[in-house]
């Protein structure tokens, strides 16, 4: 690498960067700064286990995180979980295969082997910063994985994983810390950034259904996949855009998907103008649309 390279790698706007900030007693947060593509990642500690929650995007994401766990941690064992499949949030967890355990849930992990290929070469064409990152990515399967949910015994902590999947992506996975009120939500939560109701996989109305299960958890802080920090108002916004979304697409139900999608993206956009990335707002329509006519709750 040449040194006009090895500078341009180094300056890669989406690398993740500490250090990690305490939400809650032993519960640290690797904050994104509302950068596109990199997302919030976890490290919760307990008394003889560290839970890592995401790893960034590729090698050089994974390790610096696997660094920060251990500088948190220290010898403790590890334990590595990711919310979902996609290349920003786990794409690093071959850097943890030697010395941590990777438990998820099996629906994520049956759609990473089916699609993890095919989003490398997605995100790949995002820009060169995105290339330079999934080089050399391996990807790596879990150790274990579990249907519905399974627990974590970190030592006089429970970390509770569960499967909320058919939402953003088949394989959604949230992780409860009952004993802090805390809940790492993935992309089923942002902050105010647009979901992405992307695909042949994504399904708007059941992700409003996922929302109100997620409140019934009754976290009190809630980690977004992308964005600050908040709270249960956070499930709420997101709830309270698609719902606002699917009432609107529904009211032009017996238009063509293109007109509906020209008239309603420009006033979405302006009520939610402080949110970012509202390229989604079209993604979303068309998803809701092809859902047919939809009862208002």
């Amino acid at each position: 690498m040449t040194q006009d390279a090895g500078a341009a790698a180094e300056s890669n706007p989406l690398l993740a960067k500490g250090p990690a900030q305490e939400i809650a007693p032993g519960v640290y947060v690797i904050a994104d700064r509302r950068v596109n593509l990199v997302p919030n990642i976890g490290i919760v500690l307990g008394d003889d286990a560290v839970l890592v929650v995401d790893t960034a995007m590729g090698p050089r994401n994974g390790t610096f995180v696997r660094e920060e766990a251990r500088r948190l941690g220290g010898s403790r064992r590890t334990y590595l979980t990711i919310t979902h499949f996609h290349p920003e949030h786990g794409f690093g967890a071959q850097c943890f295969t030697d010395d941590a355990t990777i438990v998820y849930n099996r629906a994520q992990a049956e759609e990473l082997a089916e699609s993890g290929q095919e989003f490398i070469e997605l995100f790949k064409g995002f820009g060169p910063e995105v290339a330079e990152l999934l080089e050399g990515v391996e990807l790596v399967q879990p150790h274990e994985t579990y249907e519905e949910r399974t627990e974590l015994d970190l030592g006089g902590r429970v970390a509770q994983l569960v499967d909320f999947g058919g939402a953003h992506t088949k394989g959604d996975q949230v992780v409860l810390l009952p004993d802090a009120g805390v809940l790492f939500a993935g992309d089923l939560v942002e902050n105010r950034f647009f979901p992405i109701v992307f695909g042949d996989v994504a399904d708007g109305p059941r992700w409003i259904d996922t929302l109100e299960r997620l409140a019934r958890l009754g976290a009190t802080a809630v980690v977004p996949g992308h964005g600050e920090v908040g709270g249960p108002e956070l499930i709420t916004d997101q709830r309270d855009y698609l719902v606002h979304v699917r009432d609107l697409v529904a009211e032009r139900s017996g238009e063509d998907v293109d007109s509906v999608a020209a008239a309603l993206e420009p006033q979405i956009r302006e009520r939610y103008a402080s949110w970012d990335n509202p390229e989604w707002i079209d993604f979303a329509i068309r998803n809701f649309h092809r859902g047919g006519a939809v009862q208002r709750a």
